[in-house]
């Protein structure tokens, strides 16, 4: 009989023991898969006018939590209205070059249902390194802004890359008004795209500049 109650014990010993390491492991998993969010330090948004919209902060995960993103929102208003955005993605597997393009191409898709029309025969892509040492891709278009009357011409870009320090993937996406039909003024301002864009070589646009947006994003510590 002492034999039979030992398999027993130990059978529940057993079950015990994996419950405990499972339980260890969803706290090792969930821990480490905390999301802190890449953003544009305030010293190189205010100096322009430029802030961020709490408004637009968007979050959300799947996967029981075991993927998790952020999207932070800056903007500007004017006569040369833009936006520009910083989602952060985390998973338990980092996301691979191709994938952040497909999911950058698809973001920059998506605006056409807000009213911007793309120009693919203006697509230009390249890399670049930022001053977060991260070498990324990016991809511009020309646009149009159909839903203000009379349309104003826009630029638009999506520029990614993966953060090793976080174990996160980066995916920002810029849109700037650069005409103002509105006041009759069909003479292009690229002020607010410059912001976005600029580096320190000028990589983009041929203009050096420390300020911009992308290029001073912060992504780990």
């Amino acid at each position: 009989m002492s034999s039979k109650g030992d398999r027993r014990d130990s059978r529940i010993y057993a079950i015990i023991a994996v419950f405990i390491l499972i339980v260890i492991i969803f706290a090792v998993v969930f821990g480490s898969n905390q999301l802190k969010s890449a953003y544009v330090p305030d010293e190189y948004l205010l100096i322009d006018g430029w802030s961020e919209n709490p408004e637009d902060r968007d979050s959300g995960s799947r996967l029981f939590g075991l993927e998790k993103w952020c999207s932070l929102t800056y903007e500007i208003e004017g006569n040369y209205p833009a936006y520009f955005t910083v989602t952060t993605i985390k998973t338990l597997v980092i996301m691979n070059e191709n994938e952040l393009e497909d999911e950058t191409i698809e973001t920059i898709e998506n605006a056409m249902q807000q009213g911007v029309i793309i120009n693919k025969s203006t697509e230009f892509t390249g890399e670049r390194t930022l001053k977060n040492n991260h070498k990324t891709k990016y991809i511009i278009y020309d646009g149009e802004d159909i839903a203000k009357n009379p349309s104003e011409k826009v630029k638009v870009i999506g520029e990614v890359w993966n953060c090793g320090n976080s174990g996160t993937s980066i995916i920002c996406i810029g849109v700037a008004q650069v005409t103002d039909n509105a006041n009759n003024n069909s003479k292009e301002n690229t002020a607010n795209w410059d912001k976005i864009i600029k580096d320190e070589l000028g990589s983009i646009n041929g203009l050096p500049g420390k300020n911009g947006l992308i290029y001073n994003v912060k992504c780990h510590d």
